[in-house]
This record gives structure tokens, sequence and C-alpha cells, in this order.
């Protein structure tokens, strides 16, 4: 029995079910295309080529998906959290969850969530033009006001009415990657307000409680390319929290809060330092993120600076047990309303950050999360 909610993010990429994926994976069976082409370059802390225990497995199929809750649970992992698109005026990537997660016959095991990963994409998920061009905008993650309020009554009516769908005091967890994008979706911080204040009516009269607006925090972020004009002006992280309405934030990764390249063990202290003191700056609780690395070279044909050395899984261990004194204290202290912890990642192979096991570690960071927080 968990006595923290651990919630792995999860990249929703490794199938080829959805057919717009060929324009980044031509070959059909999605990012594990670029997985598998990974060398060892030879740069310093490359830990390339490593290969999934599980093999290339299609995770929009059901019975893989029937596996993988069994051994998160196992382990202590108990929520998921998919990455959620919408690019072209419909979803994308959404085979993992409709088909993978939600058709598996113990899905009631887990909890799951959505983050909106409404950043716009370029051809970073494509190695054949991601080292030359970064620029070119294929989808952008921006939409309208009204296509916001068309995926508010999608997500409540598909995602929300689910018994395991997670909750924070009665309500759905809803959480934004990109502030930035989404505030450009609406003319002003004033209409985006008006459009979370919809979401939030929609959702009671589904018959919830209420709402829980989550945001990713981007450390040090100000507004100054709004208008004038515009009530969050020039405004730091914490006015827009508290103008907007959020509920909460957490990271998606420690790079949005620290420069996350370098030993291990010493960003895990820049990263828990660096957010007890944003948790004292905001007025909205802080849920700590845990982040198994990060080398996204695994994209690039050239080096890309950028890797995190020493993540081995002990030092893993070390850093699951100084989020959970974080969290403690924040429980304690009444800051933080449930308990979450929140974790990068689930599968971002690509990144070089992930739970599931591989050849080079095996269950190794999986038995550090239930070392530190199975009772």
């Amino acid at each position: 029995m968990n006595k923290y909610d651990i919630a792995a993010f999860i990249w929703p990429s490794y199938t080829g079910d959805e057919g717009r994926t060929r324009i980044f994976w031509p070959e059909g069976y999605g990012e594990w295309q670029t997985v598998k082409a990974m060398t060892d370059k030879g740069y310093e802390g490359c830990r390339w080529p490593r290969k999934p225990l599980w093999g290339y497995v299609n995770e929009a199929d059901s019975r893989i998906m029937e596996m993988q809750i069994n051994c998160a649970t196992d382990y202590g992992v108990n929520v998921f959290i998919y990455d959620w698109y919408w690019f072209d005026d419909r979803p994308f990537l959404e085979n993992c969850l409709n088909d993978g997660f939600l058709k598996a016959r113990n899905n009631k095991d887990m909890k799951f969530y959505l983050m909106w990963a409404n950043h716009n994409a370029t051809h970073l998920w494509d190695k054949r033009n991601s080292s030359d061009d970064l620029d070119t905008v294929i989808w952008k993650g921006s939409v309208t006001p009204e296509i916001f309020s068309k995926i508010c009554d999608r997500t409540i009516e598909k995602y929300f009415s689910k018994e395991n769908y997670y909750t924070i005091d009665g309500c759905p967890v809803y959480m934004i990657f990109d502030l930035d994008n989404f505030i450009r979706s609406f003319p002003s911080t004033k209409e985006c307000r008006e459009g979370i204040e919809e979401f939030r009516r929609k959702t009671v009269a589904a018959g919830f409680k209420g709402l829980h607006m989550q945001a990713v925090h981007w450390d040090r972020r100000t507004y100054g390319w709004l208008d004038e004009s515009d009530p969050c002006y020039g405004k730091g992280l914490k006015e827009v929290y508290d103008y907007l309405g959020f509920d909460s934030v957490t990271s998606y990764n420690w790079g949005a809060s620290i420069r996350f390249d370098g030993d291990y063990k010493k960003l895990t202290d820049e990263y828990t330092e660096s957010i007890e003191n944003t948790d004292k700056e905001i007025n909205i609780p802080f849920y700590p993120n845990l982040s198994v690395g990060w080398d996204n070279n695994v994209r690039f044909h050239k080096f890309i600076p950028g890797v995190v050395t020493g993540n081995t899984p002990e030092a893993f261990g070390y850093a699951c047990r100084k989020i959970k004194d974080f969290a403690d204290k924040s429980l304690e202290d009444g800051n933080m309303k449930a308990p979450l912890i929140t974790v990068n990642s689930w599968n971002e192979w690509t990144e070089t950050s992930y739970l599931q096991p591989d050849d080079l570690y095996g269950y190794g960071y999986l038995e550090q999360i239930k070392e530190v927080y199975s009772d």
C-alpha cells in the first residue's frame, strides 16, 4: 500500500496505430524507430545503445498494457499521466491511451490523468531533420477559445467520466504543459481565465465537485510579450497563476527549474533547493517531481549539450528520498493537498529518462521506487 501517489508521465509514441506518426517515424512503429537507431556516439555520459527488456512493444495493444500495469503497480507506480495532444483540429497519439490502457482488463488497478502537451510540433521527433531544422512548426500547440471549449467537452465526456480518473479532493486533475501557448490560445489572459472558468462550470455540471487545474512550472518566466493592456503584462508566475486560478503546479522534468546537465546527485540537491524556494514564493501547492535523467541525443545526429551523468539506480534512490523528504514536510505543513509525486517518466526513451526496465540497469529504478515509497 502506497502512502504516496507515484504518477509517471507516459509519452504515447510507441505505436504505429496512429497514421500521422509516419510523418516522423515512417517505418510504422513509432519512436521505437529512433531508439533502435541510437549508437554509442562517444560523448561523455553516453550510455547507449540500450534495449528495452520487454522488447519494442506496441503500447496501443491492451495485452501489452495489462503487463505494464501489473509491473507498475507491483513496484509502487499507481498513476499514469498521459501526454495528450490536439493538432490540426483533432486529437493526436491517443491510441496508447484509448486502445492500450483503457481497454486493458486491469486498468482499474491504476489511476490516470491527462497532461495537455500543447507545445508546437517541430522536427524534434524526426531524426532525419532534427539536427538542422527545429524552427519549422508543423503543427501549432495553441488553439482558439472555441476549440478549447470543444476539448473541454470531449475531455469531460471521454476521460473524466472514467471511474479511475485521478482526482484531488474529488476534482479531476487536468494539467497544462505549456502555459505560454495556453494563454496564446485566447485574445488575452482575461479571456483565458474565462475559458478556465467555463471548463470548471462544465465539470461541475457533469457531476463533479469541481476541476483541479494544474500547470507545469517553468521557472523564471515573465509575460512581457503580452499586450500592455493585459492584466498579466510583465507579471511573474505567482501573479499569473493567481489571476488565472490554477490550483497547483508540478515539473515535467527537472530542466524546468535548473540547468539539467552534469552529475545527477548534485542536480538532485539543486532541484530540491529550487522547488523549496518556489514553493515559498507561490500561493498554490508545488507537487514535486522525480526525473530519472536527461540525454536527448537519441533524437539527433549531432551532439546536443545537456547530458545527465551518474544517474544510476542507487543515485536515483537518493533522489527518491530527497523528494520524499520534501513531500513529507509539505503534507505535514498542509501545502500539498494530495500525496502526489510526478515522475519523468515511464517511457521517455529518447530523452533517456524512463522507469521501464532495460538491459543496462534492469528493474533498478523501479526497485528504488518500491523501496522508498511502498509501505
